[in-house]
Parts: structure tokens; C-alpha cells; sequence
């Protein structure tokens, strides 16, 4: 099965450089460029992509608008936001808005084709050292916390899962913490997802933050 895939970058340099590595790998393909969020989300009511790549920063609308429209409007697009990390306060605003991860525009390329398999295959993009990084950086800001999230449903031990979610662990750190196996660790993830209705592991990071689950800096 082919990875349909939609590029939305305002650099040309960027989009000639992924399609030029996507088109020597034979199960993923560009099916469309976009230089603005708006093309973007155009392009994806056109060709009903699989994944679409998404800068933050481009003229008029944003990645961040256009992946809460593409995300509202297209739910089988998974969307991944393409930033630099270290010095973009956006990211947080991204994954609420529906990006099942993000990329480093300073990955190797061969990392971004692994990235769009991983993404398409309807896991997330996150991994557990740059999930400790997002929630320490946006927990630490100075504005006011969000309000709690209330989490119906929600048994005792989901969470404490989901709270270790929050903190960035992986199903088998999450068994090693709560001593049970990693296909109960997996399992309690997995009805997390369904009675959150979260899209993915990233979205349970969001609501772990929002519940007041998410560490504080030290």
C-alpha cells in the first residue's frame, strides 16, 4: 500500500529535498506541494491524503490553523508539523490542534521517511525524551494554567497511566513503573484512546496536561 502525501512548506529548498528522498522509497508518494496553509488545506479536499508534512510558519494562514482545519474537516489525514523545536513556542498549539507529532527540520531525511510510516500507520510521532521536553517547556510558561480537564470514565490505574503517559514514558517504562506486563500497559493505553476519544499517544500528552497530570519543572 502506497503513503499518499501532501508537502506544505513556504521553502521550496525543503519540499525538493524530501521528494527527492520520498521518490527513491517505493511505498511512499507526493501527491501534491503547498506553499501556504491554505493551499494546504485545499490540496487535501482535492487528493485525500494520507499524511500531510506541515511547516508552522508560512505566509497568511498558518500551519497551526490550517492542521485544526485539515484535522476537523479530513479526520483519516494525519498531520505532521515540520518546526525547529528549540525555538518555536507553537508546538503545544499544534498538537491541540490535531498533529499526531512533529518533526525537526534538522532530522536526517531518512528519520522523516520512518517518521511518515510511523504516522500513517496511526501511531504517533513523539518520542518519550522530546514528550519530557514539550510538557516541561509549556508547563513552565508564566500564563495562567489551562482549567482542569475532567476525566470521566477514567479508573484509578488508567490514571496512573496516563499520567506516566504525560510524563513521556513508553508502554515498557510504564510496566516497569506500574509492575505489570507491557500488553496491560498497551491495553490500558489503548482505553485511554477510546474513552478520551484522543487521536493518538500525543493527544493523551495534551490531556494528561490539561488534567493536571503533566509534571511541574523543578
Amino acid at each position: 500500500m502506497t503513503i499518499r502525501v501532501v508537502l506544505a512548506d513556504d521553502q521550496p529548498l525543503i519540499r525538493a529535498g524530501l521528494r527527492m528522498v520520498i521518490a527513491d522509497t517505493p511505498d511512499i508518494e507526493v501527491v501534491g506541494e503547498a506553499g501556504t496553509g491554505a493551499q494546504a488545506i485545499q490540496l487535501v479536499r482535492e487528493l485525500h491524503p494520507d499524511v500531510v508534512v506541515m511547516d508552522i510558519r508560512m505566509p497568511g494562514m498558518d500551519g497551526i490553523e490550517a492542521t485544526q482545519m485539515i484535522t476537523a474537516d479530513s479526520p483519516a489525514a494525519r498531520v505532521v508539523i515540520l518546526t525547529t523545536f528549540d525555538d518555536d513556542d507553537n508546538v503545544y498549539a499544534s498538537l491541540r490542534a490535531g498533529a499526531s507529532g512533529f518533526l525537526v527540520k534538522d532530522m536526517a531525511l531518512e528519520d522523516i521517511l520512518m517518521a511518515i510510516h510511523v504516522v500513517a500507520a496511526g501511531d504517533a510521532l513523539i518520542a518519550p525524551s522530546v514528550t519530557r521536553r514539550l510538557i516541561e517547556e509549556f508547563a513552565g510558561r508564566p500564563e495562567p494554567a489551562p482549567p482542569s480537564r475532567e476525566l470521566r470514565g477514567v479508573t484509578g490505574r488508567e490514571r496512573e497511566v496516563l499520567t506516566l503517559v504525560g510524563r513521556g514514558m513508553s508502554n515498557g517504562e510504564i510496566a516497569a513503573h506500574l509492575h505489570i506486563s507491557v500488553g496491560t500497559a498497551k491495553a490500558h493505553v489503548a482505553s485511554l484512546l477510546t474513552k478520551l476519544g484522543a487521536r493518538d499517544r500525543v493527544q493523551l500528552v495534551i490531556i494528561a496536561y490539561e488534567a493536571g497530570l503533566a509534571p511541574q519543572p523543578r
